[in-house]
Order: structure tokens, then C-alpha cells, then sequence
């Protein structure tokens, strides 16, 4: 399970890193360079504070009984869930006023009287700490099913490619194709979520909180086991199982049809991105 952690921390941090180049750009393109130090101070108590919580909570957890272990690792895929809809979700709204958001944000922080340092820490602080601890909680989700080193080695590469490719954008002026990468990118998160609200079910049944509809749906082991290739990799990417009980496929259907809905139906756009288009107004 590589693949999916490091595309989960590559979106993640390409994100915050790309919030950070736009107030770093804007501060210098305005002449106030000098509050850099801020923005960075902001950027390092963030990923202190979600270092600090993922070490805590993957540490604590190994000291649970079975059954105790079985619901954690269900609710902690049921959040994972919650938050990484709402990633895709944000991310598609907020994508085409971001630089219009930030640029507010900074000038409200900077002009907040003697506490302008403060105000734009917390400012950066907010902004970052949001996208990691949706990764902390998908990397949670991730490392539970995945004992291997595989999961952590994706997640670190992922996010040093997020480092590498926010540099090259920053410095460089490299331009990617953003609302492509963001569209295609949540549209896999989409079932990767899926994946996991069904995983969230089979925990629940493991830990003997739910045992309803628990009779296999289908049996693809012969057709497409997790033991090939092909299954270990849908596995790893989707949840995918060879034997799935009706509740299992429930969730993913019940999850991923409406959401998939709600993805491909027109965005209503923000006042911000409607001011933007229309500057007259």
C-alpha cells in the first residue's frame, strides 16, 4: 500500500504548500517581506502539533484488548472518511477563490494593531494544521490495515515530492495544471473513501458492534482474488474484498453513489470567485 499514502500526502502537502508560496508571493509582491518569519513560525507549530498527535494516538492505541482495538480502528476510518469528503469538497469550492480568500486573510492579520505577528501565525497555523490533520487521520486509516513499511514510505514520499513540486512552483514559476491534477485527484480519493467506509463496517462487525446483514454478497476468489496481484492492488487502492458481506457493499454503494452526484454536479460559485469574475461589479 504505497500508492495510495503517498497520493494522499502528495495532495495534502501540495495543498499547504501552495497556500504558503500565495501569502509568501503576495507578501513579497506588497513589501512586506519581513513578516516571513511568521508565516514560517506558523508552518512548524503545525506540523509539531500534527507530528506530535499521530505519534500520541498510534502510540496509546497498541494498548487496547482486540474488540477495543477492532472499534478504534473503525471509527478512526469512519473520520478518515468524514474528512477526506470533505477535502474533495472544499477543495472543489474554494479552488477557484483561494488566492482572493488568503490575500484577505493576510491584509485582515496584518492590520490587527500590535498583534499583526501573532494574528498572521495563527493565520498560517490554521491554514496548515488543516491539511495535516487530514492526513493524520487518512494515515491512521492507512497504517491499520497496512503493517508493512510500505504505507510509511509512501506517505514520506509523497510529502517530499509535495516539498520538491511547492519549490519548483514558488522559485521556479512552474506551472501545473492544478484543476486537473485537484479533479482527478479527488475523484480517486472519492473511492478510496469509499473503500474505507466499507473497511469502517467490517471493523464495527469485528469489534461485535454491528452484525446485520453479515451473509456474503458475492465470491470473486475465483475470478479475482487478493491473493493475485491485480486483488492485492485493488485492495490496497479501493478495500476491494473477494468476499464481501451485504453490509460491506452497502456502505460503498450508499457512500459512493450520492457523493459521486454531488462531484459531478455543477459547483455553485463563491461571492469571491463571482467578484473576481466580474471585476466591474
Amino acid at each position: 500500500m504505497f500508492f495510495v499514502p503517498f497520493l494522499i500526502m502528495f495532495r495534502e502537502g501540495l495543498e499547504a504548500a501552495l497556500i504558503v508560496s500565495l501569502i509568501a508571493s503576495y507578501l513579497k509582491r506588497t513589501n512586506r517581506s519581513q513578516w516571513m518569519r511568521s508565516v514560517w513560525a506558523g508552518v512548524i507549530i503545525a506540523c509539531l502539533l500534527c507530528l506530535g498527535l499521530g505519534w500520541f494516538i498510534n502510540e496509546t492505541t497498541g494498548e487496547f484488548p482486540q474488540k477495543e482495538q477492532e472499534l478504534f480502528e473503525g471509527l478512526v476510518a469512519a473520520i478518515a472518511v468524514v474528512v477526506l469528503t470533505w477535502m474533495v469538497f472544499w477543495m472543489r469550492k474554494a479552488s477557484h477563490s483561494i488566492k482572493a480568500q488568503l490575500h484577505n486573510a493576510v491584509d485582515s492579520a496584518l492590520s490587527s494593531g500590535t498583534s499583526q505577528g501573532w494574528a498572521l501565525v495563527l493565520m498560517v497555523f490554521f491554514a496548515v494544521a488543516r491539511e495535516g490533520l487530514e492526513s493524520v487521520f487518512f494515515l491512521l486509516a492507512a497504517f491499520q490495515q497496512d503493517v508493512g513499511a510500505q504505507a510509511p514510505i509512501g506517505a514520506i514520499s509523497g510529502l517530499f515530492a509535495a516539498v520538491i513540486a511547492g519549490m519548483a512552483i514558488y522559485w521556479g514559476g512552474i506551472k501545473l495544471p492544478l484543476q486537473q491534477f485537484f479533479r482527478w485527484t479527488a475523484l480517486f480519493i472519492l473511492f478510496v473513501a469509499a473503500g474505507l467506509a466499507a473497511g469502517t463496517v467490517r471493523a464495527l462487525h469485528e469489534a461485535g458492534v454491528w452484525n446485520h446483514f453479515q451473509s456474503i454478497a458475492f465470491d470473486f476468489s475465483n475470478v479475482l482474488s487478493t491473493h493475485t496481484f491485480l486483488g492485492t492492488l485493488l485492495e490496497s487502492l479501493f478495500g476491494y474484498q473477494e468476499t464481501p458481506s451485504v453490509s460491506e457493499v452497502g456502505a460503498y454503494l450508499l457512500y459512493l453513489i450520492p457523493v459521486l452526484c454531488l462531484f459531478f454536479s455543477k459547483p455553485k460559485p463563491s461571492p469571491l470567485s463571482a467578484s473576481a469574475a466580474n471585476p466591474a461589479q
